[in-house]
């Protein structure tokens, strides 16, 4: 593995060959998971432990990850597979796998958690899956699964046209769970959703977002992730209907980042190199977390 890519800024080194994609971050454990065979990473922010919470496995994959109310119980978007995966951080063992839906083609991209449910893109589909969290500690039943149509959602013609399309991708929600923000990675577009009744109003920012990923909602300070070696800082009003730009936050630490998480002042920004030719893919190849400063934006 290797741990001295670069000097600065601080970078935490993953896997060689891991090709990560999502993270999420409890206490001061960041979790970063691969969309090859679904392991999970995970390394401790403040002593550098690192090890794995999952080994890789055959048929699991992890795109977007997100902690639910329960503690320690960590939800992974299933990418291709139509699944929703559930890990228990204490015991490293996986809870529950939930088939969020059998059509072709989906792609379970990214997932966010309110109180009592969560929520999943398929970036293939114009619509989202909600999984009702029961009270206390107990796993959501698998019949609860629901379908919630994105109405007013611009959907692109599918992978099944010829063309490699990426529609509904980043999503958070709202502190009071009221409100999902997502965003569609091809058309460069916020959307703000009703989470009850999938009805989606663009958000006009004012700025280009074309090639978004995953979004991390800090106040009304939206940091968007994109493909092009950049975060888009823009600042929301307090409705959720608009956004002003604020700043592009770039780096020569960043390639191709897919997502990010916050601990403290910083993000913890995912390289997933996506662009790099699959020629130069292979198990030697260099991935790492890229830890930028915020504390400029914060209130």
């Amino acid at each position: 593995m290797n741990r001295s890519i670069r000097s600065a800024p601080p970078i935490i080194a993953l896997p060689d060959g891991f090709e990560p994609e999502g993270i999420a971050i409890e206490g001061t454990t960041m979790y970063v998971g691969s969309p090859l065979t679904g392991d999970i990473y995970k390394v401790d922010l403040h002593t550098g432990k690192a090890d794995y919470l999952v080994q890789p496995q055959n048929g699991w994959k992890a795109l977007g990850l997100a902690f639910g109310p329960r503690k320690n119980y960590l939800y992974a978007a299933g990418d291709t597979t139509g699944k929703a995966f559930v890990y228990d951080t204490a015991t490293r063992k996986p809870l529950h796998v939930y088939q969020l839906t059998t059509a072709q083609p989906r792609l379970i991209n990214d997932v966010t958690i309110t109180d009592d449910a969560a929520y999943f893109t398929d970036s293939y589909r114009d619509v989202l899956y909600r999984l009702p969290l029961l009270p206390g500690v107990g796993l959501p039943d698998p019949s609860g699964v629901e379908e919630i149509q994105l109405e007013g959602f611009e959907n692109l013609p599918s992978k099944d046209s010829g063309k490699d399309v990426y529609n509904a991708n980043g999503i958070v929600s709202t502190p009071d769970g009221k409100a999902l923000l997502i965003v569609h990675t091809d058309l460069g577009k916020l959307y703000r959703v009703d989470p009850t009744s999938g009805l989606s109003t663009e958000i006009d920012l004012g700025v280009d977002i074309m090639g978004s990923d995953g979004l991390v909602l800090i106040g009304h300070t939206l940091y968007i992730v994109n493909s092009h070696n950049k975060v888009i800082v823009v600042q929301l009003n307090p409705e959720l209907t608009s956004g002003k730009f604020r700043e592009e936050i770039t780096d020569s630490a960043l390639d191709c980042p897919s997502t990010a998480a916050q601990f403290e002042n910083s993000l913890y920004v995912v390289n997933a190199r996506f662009f790099l030719p699959d020629k130069e893919r292979t198990k030697n190849t260099n991935y790492w977390v890229t830890k930028l400063d915020i504390t400029r934006f914060q209130p």
